[in-house]
């Protein structure tokens, strides 16, 4: 039989800190960090049985761990404050109210509460260690590895590496969040993998310019495990592909869906079996600010000018309610030939389902010379994430360059040639 170790991967550094509600995880100060500690891991048990405050476990007291259930280990990183993590009681949360499992946290903040990255990073292995004598117990008592599963963040994505290699590869998932190196079955970039929206862009920003980016991978995750946020990302060679809408169907035939960001990644493990190699990049793009989800829709759009252009389009949605969106799509100027369709790839942060308005507006980004008109023989609006929604035409519209024109757009023909 193959047993498959699914290995996956946000692109963004993280650190945290702050206050949490249970006070079991070891809570250091920034002295503590000055002078440095000494490693002591304790592992933090928490089930459905006792959601809000941890049992200290060990090799030879399970407390309430079913080991017939799914067992995923929290794993954090470099602590630089001695301070809890900031997003631990929430994943610990969205974990249970995902699947009936058992969550351990691995409290090593004894060892990687330090201002020196590399006497943190040192400490590494022997945190894996202690975790495979744990790991070696529960196998003992009848746990399988296909119901392991890391979570690492930072540092702990290091560690938890290091117990896939001492199990050689036969564990049955690690997420590692906030780690550069591509090495994942699914190498996941939010926004390319660089700076993060909604994140300050200079050290004017305070501690967050630090901490921001950093902590999205994490928060993006715990996104996944809320029903009203799915992010979709899409398996592409680089993000300019994806932003061009080049990588928008996935898998054979476009008959596998996409992988899901986070916790349901693992869906997409069957279709990676059958890779050669079992590893695929995936981009997508996210909001400002939680839950961070980006609808994605098709504007296609043939012109009729006899000369070419090129320029960015914005594109406006309101429903009846008088919500609206917005996507501009100016990543790269587009190129408008007569009677040639320019299929462009929107991303807005709302899901209107009944739109009533859609405007356009057409900019070369030239603040000199003439304005320019772009003449638009049809335009289609087609939704990604439900394509059984009807499509929306307008056709015979002039855009004058820099000034935003809204219209009623009317059902498509069902044939379109």
């Amino acid at each position: 039989s193959f047993n498959f170790y699914l290995f996956i991967y946000l692109h963004i550094y993280l650190f945290g800190d702050t206050e949490e509600t249970c006070p079991s995880f070891t809570r250091l100060s920034f002295h503590s960090a000055v002078v440095g500690t000494g490693l002591n891991v304790r592992l933090l048990l928490y089930t459905r049985r006792n959601l809000t405050c941890a049992q200290t476990i060990n090799s030879s007291a399970f407390g309430n761990l079913n080991v017939t259930k799914k067992t995923t280990f929290v794993v954090h990183g470099f602590r630089p404050t001695g301070s809890p993590p900031v997003w631990l009681d929430d994943l610990v949360k969205g974990l249970l109210s995902v699947e009936d499992m058992n969550v351990v946290v691995v409290d090593w903040n004894r060892g990687a509460t330090t201002l020196i990255y590399t006497h943190a990073s040192s400490k590494t292995r022997k945190v894996a260690m202690v975790l495979k004598e744990f790991i070696d117990q529960m196998l003992a008592e009848g746990a399988s590895l296909d119901d392991i599963y890391m979570i690492g963040v930072s540092l702990g994505a290091h560690i938890s590496g290091f117990v896939g290699e001492m199990y050689d590869g036969w564990l049955g998932r690690i997420t590692a969040l906030g780690y550069k190196e591509p090495l994942g079955n699914i190498d996941f970039y939010p926004n390319g993998g660089l700076d993060q929206p909604g994140c300050p862009k200079t050290i004017l920003g305070g501690f967050q310019y630090f901490k921001c980016d950093h902590q999205r991978s994490v928060y993006l995750y715990l996104s996944s495990l809320r029903e009203s946020c799915t992010i979709t990302a899409y398996p592409c060679d680089s993000y300019q592909d994806y932003r061009n809408g080049k990588c928008v169907s996935c898998g054979a035939s476009q008959k596998e869906s996409c992988p899901l960001l986070g916790y349901y990644a693992d869906n997409w493990k069957d279709y990676l079996r059958g890779k050669d190699p079992p590893m695929t990049k995936a981009f997508f793009d996210t909001a400002e600010e939680s839950p961070f989800c980006m609808y994605h829709y098709f504007v296609d759009i043939i012109t009729w000018n006899k000369n070419i252009r090129r320029g960015d389009i914005t594109i406006k949605l309101r429903d009846k309610a008088g919500n609206t969106t917005e996507s501009k799509i100016n990543h790269e100027p587009t190129t408008f030939q007569k009677y040639h369709q320019v299929s462009l790839l929107a991303r807005f942060n709302q899901d209107l389902d009944k739109v009533a308005a859609i405007s356009l507006m057409f900019s070369t980004g030239s603040l000199t010379g003439p304005r320019y008109k772009l003449r638009i023989l049809r335009m289609k609006l087609r939704s990604l994430a439900h394509p059984e929604r009807p499509q929306l035409c307008r056709y015979d519209l002039v855009l004058m360059e820099n000034v935003e024109t809204v219209f009623q757009p009317i059902l498509c023909p069902e044939l379109q040639l």
